[in-house]
């Protein structure tokens, strides 16, 4: 029991109680799900400047930019393989990776006229600006330029 004028932490973890061990290692990299492993080895390393690590076509292939790795499965890769009870593992979807850029505005329009698919009109807020992108299977890629 607590002795007046001594304060608690509410939340804080008791002394007896330990973290726990964590089994993941690190971030490894990001996997989407694509139509055509060529196409899309083309797309991110000719327009957005990966560079290929790896790739056994037509199922797989990794790009990769700084740390950041992208794995790029086909119909064939094992990391497309169905769900037990049936679901298809598709592209698509809502979950993006973030690209961090300088210059959001004049990347947008050189992309544009390369001929490139952007979901929506570029957003300004309080973190920066966003637009997002799409690959040739229509993943999204959020393009962010964090606010000065």
């Amino acid at each position: 029991m607590n002795q007046p004028g001594e304060e608690t932490s509410v939340g804080a973890p008791d002394s007896s109680e330990k973290e726990p061990q964590s089994f993941v290692l690190g971030l490894w990299g990001v996997r989407y799900q694509v139509q055509d492993v060529s196409r899309s080895v083309a797309f991110y390393t000719q327009q957005l400047g990966f560079k290929l690590d790896q790739k056994n076509l037509p199922a797989f292939a990794q790009v990769s930019i700084g740390n950041f790795k992208l794995i790029l499965s086909g119909p064939g890769a094992s990391g497309s393989r169905p769900m037990p009870d049936g679901r298809k593992q598709e592209p698509g979807g809502w979950n993006r990776v973030i690209l961090q850029v300088a210059d959001l505005p004049a990347r947008t329009e050189a992309l544009k006229k390369a001929g490139l698919h952007f979901r929506n009109q570029m957003e300004v807020g309080p973190g920066g600006k966003q637009i997002q992108l799409e690959d040739p299977d229509g993943n999204p890629i959020e393009l962010f330029e964090p606010a000065r």
